[in-house]
């Protein structure tokens, strides 16, 4: 036997027992790689897809998916991969995974809305994104608003930013048109024709804080002008307030509205309200909602200054997710009680509601109708102009019926750039004949989104 001798300590190793402890040795240095390997590298995932190298960030994580199913953060990342990617359904299924561990992720909400978004489930998305973010004075599409949202999400998610937000300018001309009825044909202001134009612009940004805290802020400015001189030209300002809170699947908000319009004559009537809004996302295509408002209307000075008053209602709602999230129905209820007014009819009773739908025929086409409802029940008796009476006279309560119903179609015709054709027709109707009132507008607006 071939025997090697050692100088160190004088003894003599067998070849096989070298080869043996180098085996051993190989092995450990083996083992000890394989359970690093086992581990995804999540950290240079994560910088992967904030520099937007999605499919890196895929293929670096994609092995270890079965392995880290329960990992909020795994499936999180592995989700904004597979989006950016185009893996819109996968993406959605890890995003659902995600939330399940850690619901008050606004980041995953935000992934998720944009998956739904994404896949064309327009009516989802919008269930979705309004978990976590809230804009006022939005277009009345669910595609536009869809839209809005996920401009938002991009800008927090793929650009970092805390501050989000969006813009908007519109203009348009239409006709306006007095309709015949037993109030405006008594004072003589029945079937008027009037040619106006119309501006808007605005826009809303949220600020989003820890812990799933965001403020959010909105304002909105509109003008009309009409051709006739014996027409008011409107100006209407509007602006909100708000901080939310994400709660998991839910979001509730509180805060204050505003609201400045000019009424002619040199009339202005001003509108105060702190109000409170809770969203509950029941399921992908169902929302419900609860809110509560309590308003102040004056009017500073003017003909009108006995009809500023004080309000208080509470709201009920529910929005419908269908065909696959290209339609949408919804449909709220609203109770309260004017009060603290000096109007000739007392205080009132309110109550009413809105039905609306919505439905996306394409990214590029979408249209809706919507119908509006209120009953005004005053607690007072009073004297009022009658035409069917020998004196013209008559003591009565007043009851109101207040009514809109509109329409509108969408269309993209260039990124950003859409044109917007609506009607609206108004009809008040009362047991007090001067204030029956119904008109009909027309208009075709160009809207450009920033």
């Amino acid at each position: 036997m071939i025997e090697i001798r050692s100088e160190c300590r004088g003894r003599t190793l067998s070849p096989w027992r070298s080869v043996a402890r180098a085996f051993a040795v190989s092995m450990v240095v083996l083992t000890a790689n394989a359970a690093f390997a086992a581990d995804p590298d999540v950290p240079r995932a994560e910088q992967l897809v904030r520099d937007g190298k999605y499919q890196e960030a895929y293929d670096l994580l994609a092995p270890f998916e079965d392995a880290n199913s329960n990992d909020a953060t795994f499936t999180y990342l592995l989700g904004r991969a597979a989006l950016g990617t185009q893996r819109g359904e996968k993406a959605k299924a890890l995003f659902e995974r995600s939330l399940a561990t850690r619901p008050d992720n606004v980041a995953a909400h935000l992934a998720l809305g944009r998956a739904y978004f994404a896949l064309g489930k327009y009516a989802e998305a919008k269930i979705e994104f309004e978990t976590v973010l809230r804009f006022d004075n939005l277009p009345p599409d669910v595609l536009s608003q869809v839209e809005i949202y996920d401009q938002a999400a991009r800008q927090s998610l793929d650009e970092g930013r805390a501050l989000t937000g969006f813009g908007y300018a519109e203009t348009g001309v239409g006709r306006y048109r007095v309709n015949s009825t037993r109030g405006t044909d008594a004072f003589g202001g029945g079937d008027r024709r009037d040619t106006f134009y119309n501006a808007r612009v605005g826009g809303g940004v949220n600020y989003a804080l820890q812990n799933g805290y965001a403020i959010d802020a909105n304002l909105d400015y509109r003008f009309r002008y009409y051709d006739n001189s014996e027409s008011r030209n409107d100006s209407d300002l509007r602006w909100s307030l708000a901080g939310s809170k994400t709660l998991g699947d839910n979001n509730l908000a509180a805060g204050f509205r505003g609201r400045t319009s000019y009424r002619g004559d040199s009339d202005y009537r001003n509108d105060v309200s702190i109000f409170s809004d809770y969203r509950m996302r029941y399921d992908p295509d169902n929302q419900f909602t609860l809110g509560a408002d309590v308003r102040r209307r004056r009017y500073p000075e003017g003909n009108l200054r006995d009809r500023s008053r004080t309000t208080a209602l509470v709201s009920a709602g529910w929005v419908r997710s269908f065909m696959d999230g290209k339609g949408s129905f919804s449909v709220t209820g609203h109770a309260g009680h004017n009060y603290a007014t000096s109007r000739p009819d007392g205080d009132s009773d309110v109550y009413g509601a809105t039905v609306s739908l919505d439905f996306t025929v394409n990214n590029k086409l979408s249209w809706g109708t919507f119908a509006w409802w209120e009953r005004d029940s005053f607690n007072a008796d009073n004297v009022h102009f009658h035409p069917d009476t020998l004196d013209n006279t008559v003591i009565l309560r007043r009851r109101d019926n207040l009514y809109e119903v509109g329409a509108y179609l969408v269309w993209e015709f260039v990124p950003t750039w859409t044109l917007r054709p609506e009607i609206l027709w108004i009809r008040d109707q009362s047991n007090s004949v001067g204030f029956n009132y119904s008109s009909t507008e027309v208009w075709i607006n160009v809207r450009k989104a920033f």
